[in-house]
C-alpha cells in the first residue's frame, strides 16, 4: 500500500475514534452513565456549557440533578461534523440537536455545536476542551406517545436513564408476540 493511501486510511481511523468519543458523551449524558460520559474526556478537561466552566466530571455532577429533577428522558443527538488533525492534536466542529421530555411532559428543544478540542495521549483520542455553543431553543407543543394503547409496547424494555436501559441488554432478544397491524390501525 502506498504512503498516501495509508496515510488516509490513518486519518479516517483516527476520526472515526473522535466520532465514537463524541457517541459515548451523547450516550452517557441520555442514559446516566458517568463511567461512559466521563470516557470522552481527558482527566484535566474543560469544559465550557452554559454557567458552567470546569472540568468534565463537574459538569456530570452539575448537570445531571437538573436533568433528573426536571426531565424524563433527554437526547443529544449529534449531527454534521467536521474534524482537523493535526499529528495528536484535532479540532472539531459537531452540530447538535437537544430535546427533553420534561417530567411535567411539556417538550424542551435546543440547538447549536460542540466546538472541542482532542487530544490523542496513549494512543487514545479523547476531548481536551470543549465549548458548547447553544445557539437556538424553543418549547414545541407536546404530543402523546405514539402506540402507548400497544398491550406488549415495553416488553422489549422502556427507556431508562439507567443500565436498565434496553440499549445495555446483552444479548438483545425480542420478547413481544408476532403482530401486523392492518394498514388501517
Amino acid at each position: 500500500m502506498d504512503r498516501a493511501r495509508l496515510a488516509r486510511l490513518e486519518k479516517a481511523a483516527d476520526k472515526l475514534e473522535i466520532a465514537d468519543c463524541l457517541t459515548r458523551f451523547s450516550r452517557g449524558m441520555d442514559r446516566f452513565d458517568r463511567a461512559l460520559y466521563l470516557s470522552a474526556f481527558h482527566a484535566d478537561a474543560v469544559m465550557a456549557a452554559g454557567p458552567f466552566v470546569g472540568s468534565a466530571a463537574d459538569c456530570y455532577d452539575w448537570a445531571m440533578p437538573m436533568h433528573e429533577a426536571g426531565q424524563r428522558l433527554t437526547h443529544h443527538s449529534l449531527l454534521n461534523n467536521t474534524v482537523e488533525i493535526d499529528g495528536d492534536t484535532a479540532h472539531s466542529e459537531t452540530y447538535y440537536l437537544f430535546v427533553a421530555r420534561n417530567r411535567d411532559e411539556s417538550l424542551w428543544m435546543a440547538g447549536g455545536r460542540y466546538v472541542d478540542r482532542f487530544e490523542r495521549r496513549d494512543g487514545e483520542w479523547k476531548i481536551a476542551l470543549r465549548t458548547n455553543l447553544i445557539e437556538w431553543g424553543c418549547v414545541p407543543p407536546a404530543m402523546p406517545l405514539p402506540f402507548a394503547d400497544v398491550p406488549d409496547i415495553a416488553a422489549n424494555g422502556v427507556s431508562s436513564r439507567s443500565p436498565d436501559d434496553p440499549s445495555y441488554q446483552r444479548p438483545l432478544v425480542n420478547r413481544r408476540k408476532p403482530r401486523k397491524p392492518s394498514a388501517a390501525g
